[in-house]
């Protein structure tokens, strides 16, 4: 099992980049995970999911994007955290707001993922999109 949580982090993001399931991304996380999204303009409320809520929210978005990329800029590790500071882009397959599928979605990401186990226990995301409405 890779021990390492810098190359797991990198890791689990070229999964996410590439997935055919969500079941691929799941291999990553810690039975007891929780990660937390805070508002921002898709999530208007801070929400808090475990395994199971992750898995069908993964689902609903796998039919709002046909591809989505992150560009790591930072990343920061201390103890059992490591923490990112990406430019993510999605490739919509729904219109959402003024954009149009097949249009391009950009966003500005924190996230924070706290280890136990050489898995991910606890996420936290912090999403600034650009502006689409």
């Amino acid at each position: 099992m890779k021990m390492d949580i810098n190359e797991i982090v990198e890791d689990f993001i070229k999964v996410l980049e590439n997935r055919e399931s969500f079941d691929e991304v799941l291999e990553f996380y810690h039975p007891e995970i929780e990660q937390i999204e805070f508002p921002n303009t898709l999530t208007t409320n801070k929400t808090v999911r475990n395994y199971k809520e992750l898995a069908i929210a993964a689902e609903k978005g796998k039919a709002v994007l046909k591809k989505e990329t992150y560009k790591i800029l930072k990343k920061y590790t201390f103890d059992n955290v490591v923490i990112i500071e990406a430019q993510w882009t999605g490739i919509l397959a729904i219109p959402i707001g003024k954009l149009k599928p097949g249009d391009v979605m950009t966003a500005h990401f924190a996230q924070f993922y706290e280890f136990k186990d050489g898995k991910i226990i606890k996420q936290r995301n912090y999403d600034c999109f650009d502006p689409f409405k």
